[in-house]
C-alpha cells in the first residue's frame, strides 16, 4: 500500500540585517545564536496550547526527516498563524534564510511577526502567494526547502490546476537537490481527490505522490511519523482535535481519536 511504502538566491540581503536579535550570547553582535530544533520548539515563545500539539504534528522530527538544516532558504507555503514558524524562524536566525509565502493582507501573520522581533527579526521577505494567479516564490534555483503543512487540499479545492500551479512555483523556485516537504490530512487510498479534498479537507497519499512526479520531483521519503492509525480517515477532519467543529455529544469521541491521520512526504529536485 502506498501509505505504507513509499536554499533563495540572498536577494534582498540587506533587509535581513535590519535589527538584533535577543537569542544572541550577548548584546552587540547582530547574528543571533544558532539553537537546536529541540530548542526552538520548547522556546518560551511558543503557547502552552501550540506546544500540547507537538504530540500530534511532532515538529522536531517532521522537519528532521525533510532534512531541515541550520543554513538553509526555506520557503514556507500559507503559514496561516504561523504554528511552524514559531519554530523555523528562530532556528534560521543565525545561518539561514526564511521566506514566508502568505495571502495577500495576512495582516494578523505581519504583525505576529512584528511583536516578537527577538524571534522573527530575521524572517523575510513576506511573498505575496495567492494561487493560481500568483505563484512565483522568488528566482528560479535559489531556494534548499519548500514547506507546506496541511495546505494542499485547500489548493485542491480551488480546481487541480491551482494546486499543480503551486506544486510546479515549487519545483521551479528549489535549486537541483532542493526538498519539498509535504504534511497533509490523508484519505482513505485511492479516494476520490476532489470529493475527499471538498468534503473531508483530505487528500489520497497516491494523488499526492502522482502530481509531484508528473511534476518532475522524485519520491525520496514518506514518513509515518504523522500517521495516526485510530483516525477512520473517513470523517471532515474539522470534526477531530483542535476544532472539534462536530455536535457536543461527539467531542469525547473526537478526543479519543485524536488530530487527523497524516502523509509526511520528502520529494527532491532532481
Amino acid at each position: 500500500m502506498i501509505r505504507r511504502t513509499f536554499r533563495l538566491f540572498p536577494w534582498l540581503a540587506g533587509a535581513l540585517l535590519v535589527g538584533l536579535c535577543p537569542l544572541a550570547v550577548a548584546a552587540g553582535p547582530a547574528t543571533p545564536a544558532a539553537i537546536s530544533l529541540p530548542q526552538a520548539a520548547a522556546g518560551s515563545w511558543r503557547s502552552g496550547a501550540n506546544k500540547a500539539r507537538d504530540a500530534y504534528r511532532h515538529p522536531v522530527q517532521t522537519l528532521e526527516f525533510f532534512g531541515l538544516k541550520p543554513n538553509m532558504t526555506v520557503v514556507e507555503l500559507a503559514p496561516g498563524g504561523g504554528w511552524y514558524t514559531e519554530i523555523l524562524a528562530p532556528y534560521l536566525a543565525a545561518h539561514g534564510h526564511l521566506v514566508e509565502a502568505t495571502a495577500p493582507g495576512a495582516t494578523a501573520f505581519a504583525a505576529k511577526l512584528k511583536a516578537a522581533p527577538a524571534v522573527y527579526g530575521k524572517v523575510g521577505p513576506l511573498i505575496d502567494f495567492a494561487p493560481p494567479a500568483q505563484v512565483r516564490l522568488g528566482p528560479d534555483g535559489t531556494a534548499d526547502m519548500v514547506l507546506t503543512f496541511r495546505n494542499t487540499h485547500d489548493w485542491l479545492n480551488q480546481g487541480p490546476d491551482t494546486l499543480a500551479a503551486v506544486f510546479k512555483a515549487s519545483f521551479a523556485v528549489l535549486k537541483n537537490g532542493g526538498v519539498f516537504g509535504v504534511v497533509e490530512h490523508r484519505a482513505k487510498p485511492f479516494a476520490n481527490a476532489r470529493e475527499s479534498s471538498r468534503t473531508l479537507h483530505r487528500i489520497p497519499e497516491d494523488y499526492l505522490i502522482g502530481l509531484a512526479l508528473k511534476t518532475g520531483f522524485r519520491l525520496d521519503g514518506v514518513s509515518e511519523i504523522n500517521a495516526n492509525p485510530a483516525d477512520p480517515e473517513d470523517i471532515n477532519v474539522h470534526r477531530l482535535p483542535p476544532n472539534l467543529a462536530g455536535p457536543d455529544g461527539e467531542h469525547e469521541k473526537m478526543r479519543a481519536i485524536g488530530e487527523s491521520d497524516r502523509m509526511t512526504l520528502r520529494f527532491v529536485k532532481p
